[in-house]
């Protein structure tokens, strides 16, 4: 088992090597066409050890698509993803917590990453050695005394070094003394329009790139082996780019071989010279003199789409997944510390005694929260945000209460929270769950025939989140609560068998949920209003025993109250939703 710490690292050479090949199968598609056409792919597979596909799909989460919690995937994206994290398990908000690596593996994480230190730490300080050599060379070396139209500086060495050109931003072109004397002047030419074409090309700067691939991923063979690739191609490009020119093959390959009799090969790749990649194979090539072909569509086409795709894909993944990867992201959040146990509350006179929640995200102490006397199922529809009616699981659920006291980290998001409590139930409660679509009865509350009877919210309040200011009064002479004027929600107030509710500064989709409890069933709203409403509405209520004897007038049903009063009607329909199948739960918590 691949330890956690390693497993985005598995992934991204998983990927990159991938990569590596597609590329290198595209390059055997181009092989009769120019070289700069393959340096250009294996260029791109030495790149992407630079970039994980993790970032692209980062950039598609941060475009989430609001779907249902289990949305139907095919099987390409399933595919893309164990291409795109084979060494991960898909990591969801149904899933249980990792297993932990035994004792003895833990020790493998500090000595891995020692080992790779010290890799990394010889590779760049031998290619420091090497580069100080060069510099000194630098120093000491003075203007080339030739007559050299190149454009860039020229500089004549007593070093044995091939011709080659130094630098990044600022390149030089150094040159062994004496060099005129041993090559003729063709032969010259065609090396410092060698030279010049590295230049033009930026070729440092691309091997300086590649080198940094190189040590960060000395481990991996395939790392060497593109540099390998790379070097060839670009010393044939230069080639082929000589021969454009008008140099003669024959005397281009004669420098050459002088070149490699005279002086020996720069130590650095990033020194870009003329005597590199296999020297057989290219003499062969320079004297046969072959046009390379140029792209036709097809090819353009399938490069542009190649080169699309590789980024496409990942966003793409990103995109739709958005909700999975957020929450495997943080699928470690916890609370600072949570006190859970199971209590019991005796019924009351009034029936079974109802808590509100105190504190939590949004409220005056948002670091702290504090259930009293809860359900679980009201605690399991609110982290994995679906309605109490779609949790299906034990009978207990519905009757054991419990006292739960959680400390928030500070900055936590509504999102955040929802995903720690999630992980709280998975800890304490061991809970396991599956995710099933089924359609069920609803009612679906629509815009009556003359239309509604309440008014738009004149003036808004509270819009940032914050707990309403103000306190709710004492009833009216109807009984209905009395709200102050900066507060936003529903208060329903029951009395002598009628549900007194005013609603201020709330959609029609929060009413809509107000009222299930009522319908007995899910609301969903499709008035199509879509501002924030202030309502005012009274319907028939449960008795309680405190209320008999006592005969008011018959209060009208939800379903009459909501069209008579509000212009609305609720009409019988079916949807689709998604049930929360709980596998397994204790009804015990574990320990604090």
């Amino acid at each position: 088992m691949i330890p956690s710490d390693f497993v985005p690292i598995a992934n991204h050479l998983w990927q990159s090597t991938l990569f590596a090949v597609v590329a290198g199968l595209l390059t055997l598609l181009f092989k009769n066409n120019r070289a700069h056409i393959r340096y250009c792919l294996w260029l791109a597979a030495s790149a992407k050890f630079l970039v994980p596909f993790s970032l692209f799909v980062a950039v598609g989460s941060q475009f989430e698509w609001h779907a249902t919690i289990a949305p139907v995937r095919s099987g390409v994206p399933v595919i893309i993803e164990q291409l795109n994290e084979p060494f991960g398990p898909e990591v969801s908000r149904t899933s249980m917590p990792a297993p932990q690596l035994p004792e003895t593996a833990r020790f493998l994480v500090p000595a891995i990453l020692m080992l790779w230190a010290t890799g990394f730490g010889v590779l760049v300080f031998s290619w420091w050695r090497q580069w100080r050599r060069l510099r000194a060379a630098i120093r000491a070396a003075a203007p080339v005394s030739l007559p050299l139209n190149i454009g860039v500086p020229a500089l004549s060495s007593a070093s044995f070094i091939e011709p080659g050109v130094f630098g990044v931003f600022r390149p030089v072109l150094l040159l062994p003394d004496g060099i005129a004397r041993h090559l003729a002047p063709a032969e010259l030419e065609a090396i410092l329009t060698h030279e010049l074409c590295h230049v033009q090309r930026r070729d440092n700067l691309a091997t300086v790139a590649h080198m940094v691939v190189e040590a960060v991923f000395w481990f991996h063979p395939l790392v060497w082996w593109l540099g390998a690739r790379l070097m060839d191609e670009r010393e044939r490009a230069c080639d082929e780019e000589v021969l454009r020119a008008g140099s003669k093959p024959e005397a281009y390959a004669e420098g050459i071989i002088k070149v490699c009799e005279q002086y020996v090969r720069s130590p650095l790749d990033c020194v870009a010279g003329v005597t590199g990649a296999n020297l057989k194979k290219r003499i062969e090539a320079i004297m046969n003199n072959r046009p390379a072909l140029k792209l036709n569509f097809v090819q353009r086409t399938g490069l542009a789409i190649a080169g699309i795709l590789s980024i496409t894909i990942p966003v793409i993944l990103g995109l739709t997944n958005a909700p999975a990867l957020r929450a495997q992201t943080q699928s470690d959040l916890r609370f600072e510390v949570a006190s859970v146990r199971r209590v019991e509350i005796p019924a009351n006179d009034r029936g079974i005694p109802v808590f509100p929640t105190t504190g939590g995200i949004g409220t005056s102490d948002p670091r702290r929260i504090t259930y009293r006397g809860t359900w679980l199922t009201n605690l399991i529809a609110d982290a994995f945000e679906v309605r109490t009616d779609q949790v299906t699981g034990p009978e207990w659920l519905s009757k054991e209460r419990y006292d739960i006291v959680a400390l928030i980290p500070e900055g936590t998001t509504k999102e955040q929270f929802n995903i720690m409590m999630g992980n709280l139930l998975r800890d304490r409660f061991h809970l396991r769950f599956h995710i099933e679509s089924k359609a069920i009865p609803v009612y679906a509350l629509r815009v009556a025939k003359n239309g509604p009877k309440f008014k738009e919210t004149a003036a808004r309040y509270g819009e940032d989140g914050t707990a309403p200011a103000g306190v709710i009064g004492a009833p009216d002479a109807q009984g209905f609560p009395v709200l102050p004027p900066n507060y936003h929600g529903i208060v329903g107030r029951p009395a002598n068998g009628e549900m007194l509710t005013m609603a201020q500064d709330v959609p029609i989709a929060d009413f809509a949920k107000w009222i299930e409890t009522s319908a007995r069933r899910p609301v969903i709203d499709e008035t199509g209003l879509s501002g924030h409403y202030d309502l005012k509405i009274h319907f028939e209520w449960l008795r309680r025993p405190a209320d008999a004897g006592v005969t008011p007038d018959p209060a009208p049903s939800i379903f009459d109250a909501v069209e008579q009063q509000l212009g609305l009607k609720l009409e019988s329909a079916t949807k689709s939703f998604p049930q929360f199948i709980i596998d397994s739960i204790d009804r015990e918590p574990t320990g604090n």
